[in-house]
């Protein structure tokens, strides 16, 4: 009778707790969407703090969308996250795949190479003249080439394929595949939540591109989505009279922040499980 006492008391505490955590989380997102529906004239009532807005309105939605550049903005920013997540997985696996196989000839050198690019890089001006030199300044490639690859999802993924049977590849061998037929045919369809966890990395990390496109790309019409809300932001500075018909810069701060948000949000639901998997499995070897 004690022992059910405590572990009730147990599970009541536990359950106040991850509530408590669970709130803190969601506590930020919906201060930042309330703000973004409210209108300002609300905002300036309630010394900018608003957490259930008492009328909602679009304008800031609306503003953003409206906007000449920003449609353009989120096909760039599309472009870059499809078409670059697609090659980021494609030379990903193929770089993974060999180093997981351990009869690879100079298989140690390669993976002190890739952890040694985990420690040290070229440095920003080096970079660029690479980019340069390479003739990607002005195009979206340049926001996509240098980012090919991120040697710890190459790492994440070899582990992966190192917990794969071997004896699934004797038997390919036997059969007569060769090795882009064992990886196309055998490893991708078995990697799916590690596929998919990486494949994740890489979509945020392009969706959210901003440090290489301000670096490398002045064309406006190639100005990916963070870049043209920064200019939102920074541009639309009011002054504060007629605040009933204002759009002011926190309530598109905010707006921008769920618009920018709201894709990688709606996916990750459809991901998660596949997410966690990839990351366990995928760290279980060194």
């Amino acid at each position: 009778m004690v022992r059910g006492t405590e572990e009730r008391v147990f599970q009541i505490v536990v359950a106040a707790v991850l509530s408590l955590c669970g709130l803190a989380a969601l506590f930020p997102l919906l201060y930042v969407l309330s703000v973004s529906l409210t209108p300002f004239s609300e905002v300036l009532r309630n010394g900018g703090f608003i957490l259930i807005p008492r009328s909602i309105t679009f304008d800031a939605y609306r503003k953003l969308l409206t906007e000449s550049n920003v449609p353009q903005a989120f096909g760039v920013t599309a472009f870059i996250t499809v078409v670059g997540t697609l090659l980021n997985l494609a030379v990903t696996s193929l770089m993974a795949y060999p180093l997981s196989r351990k009869q690879l000839p100079g298989r140690n050198l390669f993976l002190m190479l890739i952890v040694f690019t985990l420690l040290f890089s070229g440095g920003i001006i080096p970079t660029y003249l690479v980019v340069k030199s390479l003739g990607l300044l002005d195009s979206v490639w340049s926001m996509i080439l240098p980012n090919m690859v991120w040697s710890f999802n190459v790492l994440i993924m070899k582990s992966f394929y190192e917990t794969l049977p071997e004896e699934l590849f004797e038997s390919a061998r036997m059969d007569g595949a060769k090795e882009f037929r064992i990886l196309a045919r055998i490893v991708l369809p078995l990697s799916v939540p590690v596929t998919l966890t990486i494949g994740l990395f890489y979509a945020v990390g392009h969706w959210n591109e901003f440090f290489q496109a301000i670096m490398y790309v002045t064309d406006r019409e190639l100005f990916p989505l963070q870049v043209i809300v920064r200019e939102i932001l920074i541009q639309t500075q009011q002054p504060l009279e007629n605040a009933e018909n204002m759009t002011p810069t926190e309530t598109l701060q905010m707006a921008s922040v769920i618009l920018a948000s709201l894709p990688i949000i709606v996916v990750y639901p459809f991901l998660q499980k596949h997410f966690t998997k990839g990351m366990l499995l995928g760290s279980v070897k060194g």
